[in-house]
């Protein structure tokens, strides 16, 4: 999903890969694209091990049909692998994570079905693995089965906002949520803001919110994000403060710290730190490495290294 605030030219922490077409005639256009990423990682915590943990096992497919006077119909259909592949009990695992329709008319778009929320675009936190959560919209929820979103994509503005159906009495019955989310760049500078409001079937709602801004040094990109959930009264924030910066044009670096605090509990405080490395002659091939800690007592640094190939 977008992430605007980093994505400011910090070439080995930011950017995507771009989807090969597999077929294109008569309007019809079907690509294909793919993440996948290997980690020897041994989490932060007591007494932890060491082993091969598949973080991004993904192959995306996208459709789309041009029908003309400007208007696209689309449809997307994303496997994951990652939780089959960490499972000892493979089979209960569903592979499905994206699969929804749409239609676009220039920069606005309409979409349905199973997909990630409009909060989902929220927050700036760059850590392969983060220590705590990577916002308070993560906290609660990013993505849903019944999903209806809108996004609006200018020049230097983007809104998007979703609705997830409670669905009572279906087979993907859930809670219901209501996410806006908007974002504006100038001159560098990022600014963005998100709402967002979950209701329990038979519960009290939970609303939060959310507010960013990043600004590229040339040298340095730079961004913080602060997020809080009120739940009943009981608030939650997190906020996140991170770099990212150049040390080669192959290799990039990001330092973060994150804290998380309850009404009536003390506060939890995390940091990381990554490199990455790209290969000059397929900078999709990635190699990377990141250490990470918690304030929380006996807790033990996290640490991993793996490979990424996107494609």
């Amino acid at each position: 999903m977008k992430k605007l605030l980093l994505a400011v030219a910090v070439s080995a922490t930011a950017g995507s890969a771009s989807a090969a077409t597999v077929y294109e005639n008569d309007g019809l256009s079907y690509k294909v694209n793919g993440d996948l990423q290997v980690q020897m990682r041994q989490d932060i915590g007591d007494d932890e091990n060491l082993g091969v943990d598949f973080d991004d096992l993904e192959i995306k497919n996208h459709v789309s049909y041009d029908l003309n006077n400007d208007l696209t119909a689309f449809g997307r259909v994303d496997f994951g692998f990652k939780d089959y592949a960490n499972q000892d009990d493979a089979g209960e695992e569903d592979l499905l994570e994206e699969a929804y329709v749409g239609i676009a008319y220039g920069v606005t778009s309409f979409s349905f079905g199973k997909q990630n929320f409009a909060g989902d675009e929220f927050g700036v936190e760059e850590a392969i693995e983060s220590p705590l959560d990577e916002d308070q919209f993560d906290a609660q929820g990013t993505d849903g089965d019944d999903t209806l979103r809108v996004d609006v994509d200018l020049d230097n503005v983007y809104v998007a906002a979703s609705y997830e159906m409670e669905a009572e009495g279906t087979d993907s019955e859930g809670d219901e949520f209501i996410d806006l989310f908007a974002a504006t760049e100038v001159a560098g500078l990022t600014l963005a803001g998100a709402y967002q409001q979950r209701t329990p079937i038979n519960g009290d709602s939970v609303d939060t919110f959310g507010v960013s801004a990043g600004y590229d040094f040339d040298i340095a990109a730079v961004a913080a994000d602060y997020s809080v959930s009120d739940d009943d009264g009981t608030d939650t924030t997190l906020y996140n403060v991170v770099t990212a910066f150049d040390v080669t044009s192959t290799t990039g670096v990001a330092v973060g710290m994150q804290n998380q605090e309850v009404d009536g509990s003390e506060d939890v405080t995390g940091w990381y730190a990554n490199v990455t490395y790209k290969f000059p002659a397929a900078k999709n091939v990635r190699l990377f490495a990141e250490i990470a800690d918690t304030d929380e007592d006996q807790t033990d640094m996290g640490y991993l290294a793996g490979m990424r190939v996107k494609f």
